[in-house]
């Protein structure tokens, strides 16, 4: 499985204030959009996200978005090697995205970059 692209994940209260500085420091635009409640911006390879603590809580445990050509093949690898799928795949604005426990406890979204 190839991972052509990782980068963390930053949970806060309001994205407004970090936006502009992931902005500058990235060199990009900023895409926006929510799920569940969870207001998300992708700044480069930075994840900012911002919404109600319930949501959160499993977010925060994410150490970094990692970004594979194809989710199924990445679901078949994880759960070959005894990684756990605690949330998705679900859609997003990209293809889809699950989230793995790995069998040393890290904890991994992986997105799926179709189009």
């Amino acid at each position: 499985m190839e991972i052509p692209k990782a980068g963390p994940r930053v949970c806060g209260d309001d994205l407004e204030p970090a936006v502009a500085s992931y902005e500058r420091l990235a060199g990009g635009r900023v895409l926006r959009f929510e799920r569940g409640g969870v207001q998300v911006a992708a700044v480069g390879c930075f994840l900012l996200t911002s919404g109600p603590e319930s949501q959160l809580e499993m977010l925060r445990k994410v150490a970094a978005t990692i970004a594979v050509e194809d989710v199924d093949e990445a679901h078949r690898v994880l759960t070959g090697l005894g990684a756990r799928i605690v949330a998705g795949p679900v859609p997003t604005p990209v293809d889809r995205n699950p989230i793995a426990v790995h069998p040393d406890g890290a904890v991994y979204e992986y997105v799926g970059r179709r189009g």
